[in-house]
């Protein structure tokens, strides 16, 4: 069996269109071998009614990723009440949901050699404008969470049930031979007592490494807010400087791209 069997064809997660769960993409990423790379260029399919997404050169993404170059291990962060194991495997994550369009790259490294995490399962999820989670709209639309998304003794979340079949702004790829993976979403939104973020999580080796947030510059993030369908929900109550994950490892680079922006960030893990 080759590569590319084992750790489904690149071509096919790039495009979003594989329908793999992650426990089958974990079990074959964690014992994937060869050298089978797909292009970091490949364009990002649109879904009817929502924004294009553009798809920069990847000397644009290396400048990015240059600037925010460090081999110091990423913070780690709770992964939150909202988190379940979503089945996506897919680069655009939208499903038609209104915002600014934003293009996420994350590429994964090893923080004790600094170099690219190959084959590393990369997932992210995030509220929409309104605030709401995908899978748990009803309760994230709450303004108290229940006890059933109380943290532990020890402050740590659980994976949850899904609670509706709504699976928007959640998605999964999987790191190139440069340990890079991409996504098309929207600018997140907010909910009461947190800045605005993603959450995100890397496997490596069939388990979970890294469990951190990607967060953003603050006064870039009020603009942004600022504008529909974002203006109707106000702007966030806590700033970076005053959330209880905020980390300056977790904040993105972020630049104008077409009519919305790009985000590129280095997570270090320790993937033995």
């Amino acid at each position: 069996m080759g590569h590319d069997d084992q750790c489904v064809s690149r071509r096919g997660l790039i495009t979003g269109m594989s329908s793999i769960g992650l426990g089958g993409l974990l079990a074959g990423c964690a014992s994937a071998e060869g050298t089978t790379t797909a292009p970091t260029t490949t364009p990002v399919p649109t879904p009817t009614g929502s924004p294009t997404a553009t798809v920069a050169p990847v000397a644009d993404l290396d400048a990015l990723f240059a600037e925010a170059r460090t081999c110091k291990l990423t913070a780690a962060a709770t992964q939150g009440p909202f988190y379940f194991e979503a089945g996506r495997v897919r680069s655009d994550i939208r499903e038609g949901k209104p915002g600014v369009p934003l293009r996420v790259a994350i590429k994964v490294q090893d923080a004790a050699t600094c170099r690219p995490l190959r084959d590393a399962v990369v997932e992210i999820w995030h509220c929409d404008a309104a605030g709401l989670y995908s899978g748990a709209e009803a309760a994230s639309a709450a303004s108290a969470l229940s006890a059933a998304f109380a943290p532990d003794e020890n402050g740590r979340f659980t994976d949850m049930k899904p609670l509706d079949r709504t699976r928007y702004l959640r998605g999964t790829q999987v790191t190139n031979a440069d340990g890079v993976v991409e996504f098309a979403t929207v600018w997140p939104g907010w909910y009461h007592g947190r800045t605005v973020h993603i959450h995100a999580m890397v496997h490596a080796a069939g388990r979970r490494v890294l469990t951190t947030q990607l967060m953003f510059d603050e006064e870039l993030s009020k603009r942004v807010l600022a504008m529909p369908p974002y203006a109707a929900h106000g702007l966030p109550d806590t700033g970076n400087a005053a959330d209880e994950d905020f980390d300056e490892s977790m904040l993105m680079n972020v630049v104008p791209d077409g009519d919305g922006y790009v985000g590129a960030i280095i997570l270090s893990a320790d993937p033995a």
